[in-house]
């Protein structure tokens, strides 16, 4: 890898890695008449115009390439972005493609203006002779530390290309299991919103309409129904104040789990102990903190650095702080299942699994085999999940939306009872 760095640091000129260029839309026609089109970067229209003339291509017209009027800085780099980004890297690499050729080709052939801005900026960076490494560590939001520590890794063993792979692998089983997870707490979390919503419309526009007819009866009305006018007249009246105090709690919720650790600690503790949703959470940071070790481990890592990013990759706090606990036991000589079993956080398989795997010098492989197991258990259990919360929303429409139609409908049946 160093070999390819040097010569394309030799073959370059210092100016095409430093220079900004521009991209241009061009049209012209080749030597057979024939009109041609495309875009190209470069520093200048004359520049460009030289080589398309090169390529046998005269020019007819060369222009900046207009930026678009709305989100000319493109979506968000996602984290599938990186995985197929590694997947891509990874594929080309082992079919002998150099690595400058492969981010360009790659680079090439983005639609996201940042995706593609970012992994010219890493070709430019690598043509100037900084390794891959030291090229994505400017893109710390983009590669975190696990990505950057697993690069490393590979490019000082000189299998960059398999651990790219490796990488790619990983984060699309991570994200597959997050987005199964996501996927079970849409649903419920929508249903319930929906019909608050639906509750609000009633109160507000329909209840008032009802609490007119009612007073043409001259009669005292039924609790329930006096509860819901009373609840009405309070959303008519108020309805400002309830929608401040609704965005405000929402907002302040994740600013303060985005800033208050501890906040956001004591919120993870709670979630893991919520019945059915805390037993997918503790199987998904398990499977994750399995996953994301066997991954670090293999690829060269040393067990205690591969931990310290381990951490942050379970998506939990109280694992967090847990895998910090063990990365510490393990610094100081503790066997890693030891050290596991002093977190009272990890079931016993777990740790008689990893017991095996170091005994036998297959840590790695032993964990990965915990990971697809937890995997398991998690669509498992998100899947019984999604059953089971269907009635329950059920239930929770027909108290909300059910009660208030009945509500509105008992002074007629009374008065109905009455004639």
């Amino acid at each position: 890898m160093s070999a390819t760095r040097s010569a394309v640091k030799k073959t370059v000129p210092v100016e095409r890695s430093t220079s900004q260029l521009v991209p241009f839309i061009w049209e012209g026609t080749d030597k057979r008449g024939v009109k041609m089109k495309g875009e190209q970067p470069s520093k200048n229209a004359n520049l460009l115009k030289a080589e398309l003339r090169r390529q046998g291509i005269t020019p007819t017209v060369v222009k900046p390439k207009p930026k678009p009027l709305f989100g000319a800085a493109g979506k968000v780099i996602t984290p599938k972005d990186i995985a197929f980004f590694s997947r891509q890297m990874a594929t080309m690499m082992k079919s002998g493609v150099p690595i400058v050729s492969s981010l360009e080709i790659i680079g090439d052939g983005q639609k996201n203006p940042r995706m593609k801005a970012m992994v010219n900026q890493i070709r430019t960076d690598i043509e100037g002779g900084s390794s891959m490494y030291e090229a994505i560590s400017k893109h710390p939001v983009q590669f975190d530390e696990l990505f950057r520590n697993l690069v490393r890794a590979g490019e000082g063993a000189g299998v960059l290309e398999t651990v790219l792979d490796t990488i790619a692998s990983y984060k699309e089983n991570v994200e597959a299991l997050k987005g199964k997870i996501k996927k079970a707490l849409f649903y419920p979390i929508m249903t319930i919103a929906v019909a608050i919503i639906v509750s609000a419309i009633l109160l507000i526009f329909v209840v008032p309409q009802f609490e007119a007819t009612f007073q043409n009866f001259g009669a005292d009305l039924p609790a329930f129904t006096q509860i819901i006018v009373n609840a009405s007249r309070f959303a008519v009246a108020y309805w400002w104040m309830i929608l401040i105090v609704v965005v405000g709690a929402f907002f302040a919720f994740f600013f303060f789990y985005k800033r208050s650790p501890g906040f956001q600690h004591f919120l993870d503790k709670v979630i893991l102990k919520i019945p059915v949703i805390g037993e997918i959470m503790h199987n998904s940071a398990i499977a994750r903190f399995s996953r994301t070790t066997a991954v670090t481990f293999k690829a060269g890592v040393p067990l205690v650095e591969a931990l310290e990013s381990v951490a942050g990759a379970t998506g939990n706090t109280v694992y967090e702080k847990a895998v910090y606990r063990i990365r510490d036991d393990v610094a100081v000589g503790y066997p890693v299942n030891l050290a596991m079993k002093q977190t009272h956080l990890f079931p016993h398989m777990v740790i008689q699994m990893t017991a095996i795997g170091e005994e036998a010098g297959a840590l790695d492989t032993m964990l990965f085999k915990v990971a697809e197991y937890y995997e398991q258990e998690v669509n498992n259990a998100v899947d019984a999940l999604a059953s089971l919360i269907e009635p329950m929303i059920m239930v929770v429409i027909g108290i909300l939306v059910g009660g208030m139609v009945i509500g509105m409908y008992l002074p007629i049946f009374k008065l109905a009872a009455t004639v």
